[in-house]
């Protein structure tokens, strides 16, 4: 992917910063016994996700555990936005400085949850404001004026995620966080593409304004439901262009460990799956919300886990 306007390096080198920030050294061993705290957590992701907590159950406890408290976190992150019509942005300020903090919520599972696996995995504490931070624009800005600045907001909620989730996941070189940050950026594409109308009816548009331009695309699209050529153009520019982060995002699949390999290919192929939804869905994604059947997920599963395993096999 081009790197226009030095976008990507800016992102990098932010990612690179991020991770040298020192863990600040919470004491795992005075958070145990969280089983019902996890539990409470595993519901969030099971209820929000198919796709994720299909993706988790591949791994081990520990790491399933870390990944499970991650996704409640960014789900309250999100709904603190979202969910909240009153005092957001302070109910924000409070949210992260208990997420990077040093005293969880005793009667808040995802906050104690969240503080064992931060502990547990030294999850740098730059990768959580940037995230916080990422959400945050969300109360501020609505529209996107450049792909860069679209870029920029992918990074700080969804390739975030991504940094953080190696971090659990295990990984062997620093040559992971490019993949990682394109992975991210994958999957809040797909998530924009796929929430089009809902987005515009909460009143957002993420698609940058230099494409739309570039496509004929105007409010109207939007307000209407306008499915005509040039929107259909400007979709199947949108599903190529993500098709290739993902692409790209691959060949960093190699610096994880094995069972954190396996679970991030199942979930982006998972993931994936909604812009082929969206091509069948005639590229209306303003009335027809774009998802994945059950059984084609575990269907596509199960071919991954299989010819995961015909490679090893032929390797022996």
């Amino acid at each position: 992917m081009q790197d226009v306007g030095g976008i990507f390096e800016k992102i990098y080198r932010k990612a690179a910063l991020g991770s040298q920030n020192s863990y600040d050294g919470y004491v795992v061993s005075s958070l145990q016994n969280l089983g019902s705290e996890y539990e409470y957590c595993f519901r969030i992701i099971k209820n929000h996700s198919k796709t994720f907590s299909l993706a988790a159950s591949l791994l081990g406890r520990e790491q399933r555990n870390g990944i499970i408290a991650l996704y409640a976190f960014c789900r309250t992150t999100d709904d603190i936005v979202d969910r909240n019509p009153h005092n957001r942005k302070a109910l924000l300020e409070r949210w992260k400085a208990e997420a990077v903090g040093f005293s969880p919520r005793i009667n808040d599972p995802v906050s104690l949850c969240w503080a064992e696996t931060r502990s547990r995995f030294k999850i740098p504490r730059n990768y959580i404001q940037h995230l916080i931070e990422g959400v945050e624009s969300d109360l501020r800005k609505q529209k996107y004026q450049s792909v860069n600045e679209l870029i920029e907001y992918c990074y700080g909620v969804a390739s975030t995620v991504g940094l953080m989730s190696i971090h659990i996941l295990g990984f062997e070189s620093e040559k992971a966080i490019p993949y990682a940050i394109k992975m991210g950026i994958a999957l809040q594409l797909t998530n924009i593409l796929r929430d089009v109308g809902e987005d515009y009816r909460m009143g957002r548009i993420y698609l940058p304004q230099d494409e739309m331009d570039e496509f004929g695309i105007k409010e109207t699209h939007f307000s209407q439901g306008l499915v005509d050529e040039n929107w259909k153009r400007f979709m199947k520019f949108q599903i190529e262009k993500t098709r290739l982060y993902y692409e790209e995002s691959w060949e960093g699949l190699k610096y994880l460990s094995g069972k954190g390999r396996l679970a991030i290919e199942a979930a982006s192929c998972l993931y994936r799956e909604i812009l082929r939804k969206i091509e069948e869905n005639g590229y209306d994604n303003f009335s027809n919300r774009a998802y994945v059947p059950k059984r084609e997920k575990w269907m596509l599963l199960t071919k991954i886990i299989s010819k995961k395993a015909v490679g090893k096999w032929l390797k022996k």
